[in-house]
């Protein structure tokens, strides 16, 4: 039998960190460990009875076949008037794809655009995913690392020192995964007047968490602040985290048509079409009474300002308040150099999220996965009683260093 040979490209990638991370933990759960898992970026809501039934209702009437590959046309003008709420742009129908899932239409878009030799901003810290992503397109992932110091967003400062001639994408993802840091109009300005001066840098927001958002102010998107960037800039959403609606894979991608036009080609080759009866679905999600999301926001909100609150109790922990999403990223330096009661010297975030999952059960991922050290994420998707106890079990853990 002959050796299988891979292709360079998947040489050059990992699997998911936070998808390691879980699969870790549900491993440990199956063995008899009493594990609270804090990795998950899911929520832990069911999807509301209104969608199901929407689904329901097109499996009976048949609405099980191929669709088209960018989408039903009802899905769409629903993305597109959604869109045009909030963006203030009119999109058509052939600047929108449909796909399985958000994640898979950052990869069309990319495997679409980056080849060798092309560069990707990626301010850090970053959804897991992005790096891979384009080391698998055969690009190379720029890191931009944004502090804390200035709310784990990008400066343009920082921007205009890393674009070169080379650069073909800024990725930006607010509210972010994993620190929850949300990009208000003024820091989206910053950010699109460093573009407009280098024409060849096109703009691919990740906004999947949009809908949850803390603050007050309504989330800004860059092509309202800068509509000289419409025509470079993709606008990557879905209808996992909103409606918790993961498993139903429903992303979608809306930006100038000739870019849609090469991202289904790829997708006509690859998956066809995403589920017809999820496509349904995600139709009446958008269109549908949005009143549990309200209700599932205000949720959100509490259980992060719970974890914030308990993880300052921690020695040698600090953590942020989170301005959306259903994350916190609390800054372990303080523990670093510390000893564990068996003697062994925490030496950066991987050994400290190892120490909280040895000693006292918690499963949290490393900010090495990330992209921005010393810090870990916790994700809030979970009940208020389970981010007790885990955050009760960090400041144990934390306390019994030396």
């Amino acid at each position: 039998m002959s050796e299988l040979k891979l292709a360079e490209r998947i040489k050059r990638i990992k699997p998911s960190p936070s998808t390691a991370a879980a699969d870790r933990a549900r491993q440990l759960r199956e063995e008899g460990r009493d594990i609270v898992n804090l990795t998950v970026g899911e929520p832990d809501f069911d999807t509301p009875p209104s969608i199901k039934e929407a689904a329901c209702a097109a499996i009976m009437a048949g609405e099980t076949k191929y669709t088209a590959v960018p989408g039903t046309v009802p899905l769409r003008k629903a993305i597109a008037a959604r869109m045009k709420q909030r963006t203030g742009v009119d999109y058509g129908l052939d600047q929108i794809t449909v796909s399985n899932g958000g994640k898979q239409v950052i990869f069309n878009t990319l495997m679409a655009t980056v080849g060798k030799g092309d560069d990707v901003l990626i301010p850090a810290p970053f959804w897991v995913s992005y790096p891979d992503m384009v080391l698998a397109c055969g690009g190379n992932p720029v890191i931009i690392p944004c502090v804390e110091e200035d709310g784990f967003k990008l400066t343009a400062k920082a921007l205009e020192a890393a674009i070169t001639p080379n650069t073909r994408w800024l990725i930006l993802n607010s509210p972010s995964n994993p620190t929850g840091a949300v990009y208000t109009a003024e820091d989206l300005k910053t950010v699109t007047d460093v573009l407009m001066r280098h024409p060849q840098v096109w703009l691919l927001t990740d906004d999947i968490y949009d809908e949850i958002v803390f603050t007050d102010a309504q989330i800004a998107s860059p092509v309202s602040v800068e509509p000289g960037l419409i025509d470079r800039s993709f606008l990557i959403n879905g209808v996992s985290k909103t409606y918790a609606m993961t498993g139903w894979r429903i992303g979608y991608g809306v930006g100038p048509a000739p870019l849609v036009k090469a991202i289904n080609t790829l997708q006509s080759q690859m998956a066809s079409c995403a589920s017809s009866v999820s496509q349904a679905a995600a139709v009446a999600a958008l269109t549908g009474d949005q009143k549990e999301v309200g209700e599932w926001l205000k949720v959100y909100r509490k259980r992060c300002e719970l974890a914030v609150e308990l993880l300052n109790r921690a020695p040698g922990l600090s953590c942020r308040s989170s301005d959306g999403a259903f994350y916190v990223y609390p800054n372990c330096a303080g523990v670093i150099g510390k000893k564990t009661p068996d003697g062994k010297v925490i030496e950066n975030d991987g050994d400290f999220v190892l120490y909280l999952l040895e000693s006292q059960g918690v499963a949290v991922i490393a900010g090495a996965a990330y992209g921005l050290s010393p810090y870990f994420r916790i994700s809030v998707a979970t009940s208020e009683a389970v981010i007790r106890d885990g955050c009760e079990r960090i400041i144990k853990a934390c306390s019994a260093l030396s």
